[in-house]
């Protein structure tokens, strides 16, 4: 059961090329952003399309298959882990960001 605690599954479409990074010590990482939509009626009967962004993050021999695999636009399932994290931008402002670890990822079209 502890594999269920902080598991994230999603399917979407890819925002942007992925940007993929080799580290000083020797590790990888690749950054992408993922959109997921939701299509439904409120109570109106009026068609809402909601649609969320999502940010991947993917480490190591995920990261470089992700570097290859994934396209701008292309649909893709991805299956991690939830993070939150919080640093400081060029106006000294402190911001948050929310970003999904990625273990598992399998391009769908």
């Amino acid at each position: 059961m502890n594999n269920l605690r902080n598991k994230v599954q999603l399917i979407g479409n890819l925002g942007k090329e992925v940007e993929f990074k080799e580290l000083e010590n020797g590790n990888a990482i690749a950054r992408v952003t993922i959109a997921t939509k939701e299509v439904y009626k409120n109570p109106k009967g009026e068609k809402i399309v909601d649609v969320q962004w999502h940010n991947l993050v993917g480490w190591g021999k995920v990261a470089e298959i992700m570097q290859v695999l994934l396209k701008k636009g292309k649909e893709v399932a991805v299956q991690g882990k939830l993070t939150h994290r919080s640093f400081e931008d060029r106006q000294g402002q402190k911001r948050y960001i929310s970003e999904i670890i990625v273990k598992e990822f399998m391009p769908l079209n």
